[in-house]
């Protein structure tokens, strides 16, 4: 009689625990540190005739109260992320999830449960309103690993949607003010019952890449311009190929500027700076030309003078050519008058009891002035810094102007920075 007992015992509590371990299966999936609460088996089938019974009749082709009503949409976007935006296609790219909820008066249903949360494929079975993106290019949902769509019914026949959707919307950019612009980008969705509702995401620049890429390149290249300023003079090819090289490299910063935006007829900010850089650039390499030029006709040289000769025994003329300095020439003629057209008497030279007149190139009346006739505020001539016709005005000595452009240039182009990045950030 024990033995039996016994058994009889250890079989109840075998059923017993067998039994506690499938109603825990039933309702919960236990772990470490947390637990989730599932739903009784016995739903399932209560699951599946609802939905059977809902569709039996139901005619996905006609929206929710047709012919009565219209049918309300209420739309909620989460945006995951915003951007790239392309400047040169004029879009930029977000992803959304996408939620849409609505009345559908045919799928109430009376049960226990007051929310079916179903997959993908009863999307398809149902009516789904036809929302449209208008200002969109291309769009995709997202199909990996599943299709990230969700549906939810209430029991009073209200229906969530939600689907993940990457888009590319068109923006038209205004990029006056790049790269430092802001833009008010839009995204427009309606339904073929011409209702429209727009989206507009508030979007600004960072210009870091440009900083990198554009500005401290341009910048540096305007400085090295200025080396040439130091160099001697003299120094022909140091500062002709100095000069060249930045301008070259100018020219490819201005072209590599130009490849991220599109062919915009108006100038943009970065158009502005490169284009003013590249004028500071060129202005020095003009700088070295105008000074070189100068330099060169200060410079005595020796040339050969026509004159005539006049023997005082003899009544024909002896014409020789002799080799005459350009500034004993220039004295000559101090007295002549460029208000006068007429052409200078010819000097008398008498030397060995020989008188020889002197017939001087055209030229050389400009070259030396008295200061009287002069005109010009740039004087390259020891003549031309004195006299009256100076008074109240400004003297610059053109072989100075080295000097003079290592106090012009990094000044101008301190103010002109200055009053660019001070117009285009606060103004």
């Amino acid at each position: 009689m024990a033995p039996k007992l016994l058994l009889f015992l250890c079989l109840f509590s075998g059923l017993h625990a067998r039994s506690r371990k499938v109603e825990e299966d039933e309702y919960e999936d236990s772990s470490s540190n947390q637990k989730w609460v599932l739903a009784p088996k016995s739903q399932d089938t209560d699951v599946t005739l609802i939905l059977n019974k809902l569709l039996r009749e139901y005619d996905k082709k006609l929206r929710p109260d047709i012919g009565i009503k219209p049918t309300v949409i209420d739309v909620d976007i989460y945006v995951n992320s915003i951007g790239p935006v392309s400047s040169i296609n004029m879009e930029y790219q977000i992803d959304i999830f996408f939620a849409q909820t609505w009345t559908d008066s045919r799928l109430r249903f009376n049960s226990t449960m007051k929310i079916l949360t179903l997959n993908s494929n009863m999307v398809g079975l149902i009516w789904i309103p036809d929302t449209i993106f208008r200002n969109s290019k291309t769009a995709e949902a997202h199909w990996i690993t599943t299709p990230n769509q969700l549906l939810r019914i209430w029991n009073d026949g209200k229906i969530l949607y939600t689907l993940r959707l990457t888009i590319n919307a068109e923006c038209q950019l205004q990029l006056h003010n790049f790269p430092m612009d802001e833009h008010s980008c839009p995204l427009i969705f309606s339904s073929c019952d011409y209702v429209v509702m727009t989206i507009y995401f508030e979007l600004s620049r960072r210009m870091g890449y440009f900083t990198i890429q554009t500005y401290i390149p341009c910048i540096l290249t305007v400085v090295l311009s200025w080396v040439s300023f130091w160099i001697k003079k003299d120094a022909t090819p140091a500062r002709t190929a100095l000069g060249i090289t930045t301008v070259l490299t100018m020219t490819t910063l201005s072209t590599i500027a130009r490849n991220s935006l599109p062919r915009v007829s108006y100038v943009t900010a970065m158009d502005l700076f490169v284009t003013v850089c590249f004028l500071f650039v060129f202005a020095a390499l003009m700088e070295y030309a105008t000074l070189n030029y100068y330099s060169s006709c200060r410079k005595p040289t020796t040339t050969k003078k026509k004159t005539s000769l006049l023997h005082p025994d003899s009544s024909r003329w002896i014409h020789e050519r002799i080799s005459l300095q350009a500034p004993s020439v220039c004295i000559a003629l101090k007295n002549y008058s460029l208000l006068d057209m007429r052409p200078p008497p010819p000097a008398m030279i008498t030397l060995n009891n020989s008188v020889y007149w002197q017939e001087f190139e055209d030229t050389c009346v400009y070259e030396c002035l008295d200061g009287k006739d002069c005109q010009s505020f740039f004087c390259c001539y020891e003549e031309c810094k004195s006299g009256s016709w100076r008074k109240g005005r400004i003297h610059i000595d053109i072989l100075e102007l080295d000097s003079y452009s290592r106090v012009f240039f990094p000044t101008s182009f301190l103010l002109f920075n200055l009053v660019y990045w001070v117009g285009y950030l606060y103004l």
